[in-house]
């Protein structure tokens, strides 16, 4: 109990200091605004330029947003436009006086740029908005607010802060400034907050109580399934350290296919439980839209948070979007490939593992099987296998009927991992329902009869 509470008073200490430090930084947006004000009405202000009033000084903050401050490195520019993004979530009533409509034209005065959003009630800043109160007429200031946003600098390689996609024609500058979720959850809360799985994010966080040695698998795909393992860990070092980013694409992408029930889903799992590493399943089967356009939105959410996030990406169900198709005869035909030319580029760029499952290879279209740099076929376990799945799979509070041999069980019937935990279930259920602790042998074949009408075999 006192561990809990310590615990809980270290955190709510964090967010106290997290919070000083974050007001400090309001209170520079608000000097800045003031004089920006000022010298637009060419009132007399303390300073003709805003780049002179000095931005809060961290040094040897422990703070989640002074850290994120100096590990960043973010110059003046990056710093505002980044307290910018947050004011409308933390303090929005600080952009009112934004909304000041000019007299003559009975609008938002132009140069403000902005937007309303659908809920929210305030002013949601854009990138003219940063350039206005940055810049004012200085056009090589506006110039260099706009670079601040370039694919190569902090900003966008680090998906911390970007603008929002305008029409086609439209000033770039007009679109909002929009910083990722996970960035406004660690600079608020001082932790990175997992997404949970909905229209904006669709993939779900998989987690297991199993470990790895829990997993009855063939050696064969054990050695496969250690590379990866080593790719995850050395990854990092096999692209800088050694240079290999100048010749290897980046990220890892695999294959896992078999039969059902064959443990494709929970050696993504484990893996990513050995390795510390979240992972993320999407149901491509689920995912994939029959409108157009909506595929590449729903996977473009995904990847959009997975950047720089070490996560695993698990697409389950890979036939949906990936299977073999035949030569373009329609609109239909053509939209079909242009989904499978997204995901592969997005595929191809992401620099995070990316696992794919299929329940046959043969399903998957052979131009994308060379994209990939393993393929790992999960077979139905063979005797042994299956044996030690029958053993592993029944609680240690319950004894088997002395009638019941699991070693010829195993060999007379050909089950995935799935399907003999399915059974073990049911005869488990069974003795709890008998209110026993002994597994009946009736109940088990009643289990495997069960099983394999399902999959219209016969008994």
């Amino acid at each position: 109990m006192d561990e809990r509470h310590h615990k809980h008073r270290m955190v709510k200490q964090n967010v106290q200091h997290n919070a000083r430090d974050i007001g400090a930084e309001l209170d520079w947006f608000r000097q800045i605004l003031k004089i920006r004000s000022k010298l637009n009405a060419r009132e007399e202000a303390e300073t003709d330029d805003v780049y002179n009033i000095k931005p809060p000084v961290f040094n040897g903050r422990r703070t989640a947003y002074a850290r994120f401050i100096k590990e960043h490195k973010l110059n003046f520019e990056e710093r505002f436009l980044l307290i910018l993004a947050m004011v409308p979530h933390i303090k929005p009533e600080l952009l009112d006086l934004f909304l000041a409509k000019n007299k003559t034209t009975q609008q938002i005065y132009t140069e403000f740029g902005g937007k309303k959003g659908k809920n929210h009630l305030g002013f949601i800043p854009t990138g003219e908005t940063a350039a206005f109160i940055l810049a004012g007429g200085d056009l090589e200031r506006r110039f260099s607010i706009q670079n601040a946003f370039d694919a190569d600098r902090t900003f966008s390689r680090f998906d911390i802060l970007g603008l929002e996609e305008v029409e086609k024609g439209e000033p770039q500058l007009s679109g909002a400034l929009q910083l990722s979720r996970q960035v406004l959850d660690l600079l608020i809360l001082g932790e990175h907050r997992k997404p949970q799985f909905s229209t904006e994010f669709p993939a779900r966080l998989l987690t297991t109580k199993m470990e790895w040695d829990d997993l009855v698998l063939n050696d064969l795909i054990l050695r496969q399934l250690s590379e990866i393992e080593t790719w995850i860990l050395h990854n990092s070092r096999l692209m800088k350290d050694w240079g290999m980013g100048k010749v290897l694409k980046p990220g890892y992408k695999s294959l896992f296919h078999g039969p059902p029930g064959t443990g494709k889903t929970l050696t993504a799992t484990l893996l990513g439980k050995k390795t510390g590493r979240d992972v993320y399943r999407i149901d491509l089967s689920q995912t994939v839209s029959k409108y157009i356009g909506e595929t590449e939105k729903n996977l473009a959410k995904i990847f959009d948070r997975a950047e720089n996030q070490d996560w695993i990406l698990f697409f389950d169900e890979a036939d949906a979007l990936f299977g073999n198709r035949t030569a373009t005869k329609d609109a239909h035909d053509r939209y079909a490939n242009q989904q499978v030319s997204y995901l592969l580029q997005r595929i191809e760029d992401h620099n995070g593992l990316v696992i794919l499952a299929s329940n046959l290879k043969n399903n998957i279209d052979n131009a994308f099987l060379r994209r990939l740099q393993t393929l790992i076929h999960f077979p139905l376990p063979g005797s042994p296998q299956r044996l030690e799945l029958w053993k592993n799979g029944f609680s240690e509070s319950v004894e088997l009927e002395s009638n019941i041999d699991l070693e010829a069980i195993a060999k007379e019937h050909e089950l995935s991992g799935g399907t003999i935990i399915n059974i073990v279930q049911h005869s488990s259920l069974k003795a709890l329902g008998r209110d026993s602790n002994i597994i009946r042998k009736i109940d088990l074949l009643e289990g495997i009869k069960r099983e394999l009408n399902k999959n219209r075999r016969t008994f």
